[in-house]
C-alpha cells in the first residue's frame, strides 16, 4: 500500500468518528484504530529502582513475594500459518520434528514445513522465544492465517 494513502487513511481516522478501520488489498491487509485516551490509566503508576547489587527493590509498603507479582507478564504470540496447505512438523517421515513443546527457538529458525501445491514450504519462527503449544497435528490441513505454534 502507497505511503500516502496509508497517512490519508489515518487523517480520515483521526478527524473522524470512526474508532477502527480495516482495508484488506491484493498487495496487504491495513488496520488503523484510534487511540481512547479514556483508557489510559488516571493513577501513577509505581517503577522499581535498582540497588547497588543490582536487584530490583520492592516499592515502598510492598512484601518481595507481591513485588514479584508486579513483574510484566509473560507474552504469548502465534505463529500462522501464511498460507493454505498441509503441516508437516518434520522434514520427511520418520524424521526428528523440527520443535517440540518447551524447546527454545530463535526468530528466523525452520519450525515446520507447510506443503502447498507439491512444494514444501518451510515456515520460520518470527519471534524467538518457547513452544509452549503445537495446535496443528502432523499431516492435517491448515488454512491461511491458522494458529501453528505458540511461543512465549
Amino acid at each position: 500500500m502507497d505511503l500516502r494513502k496509508l497517512k490519508t487513511l489515518i487523517d480520515l481516522v483521526s478527524d473522524s468518528n470512526v474508532s477502527e478501520l480495516e482495508i484488506t488489498e491484493a498487495e496487504g491487509k491495513v488496520r488503523i484504530v484510534k487511540g481512547n485516551n479514556a483508557l489510559t490509566p488516571q493513577h501513577p503508576v509505581l517503577t522499581a529502582m535498582a540497588t547497588p547489587t543490582g536487584a530490583p527493590m520492592p516499592a515502598p509498603g510492598t512484601s518481595p513475594e507481591s513485588a514479584a507479582a508486579l513483574s510484566p507478564p509473560i507474552v504469548s504470540h502465534n505463529v500462522k500459518s501464511p498460507m493454505v496447505g498441509t503441516f508437516y512438523r518434520s522434514a520427511s517421515p520418520g524424521a526428528k520434528s523440527f520443535v517440540e513443546i518447551g524447546d527454545p527457538i530463535k526468530a528466523g529458525e525452520t519450525i515446520c514445513i507447510i506443503e502447498a501445491m507439491k512444494i514444501l514450504n518451510e515456515i520460520e519462527s518470527d519471534k524467538s522465544g518457547v513452544v509452549s503449544q503445537i495446535h496443528c497435528e502432523n499431516g492435517q490441513a491448515v488454512e491461511y492465517g491458522q494458529p501453528l505454534f505458540t511461543i512465549e
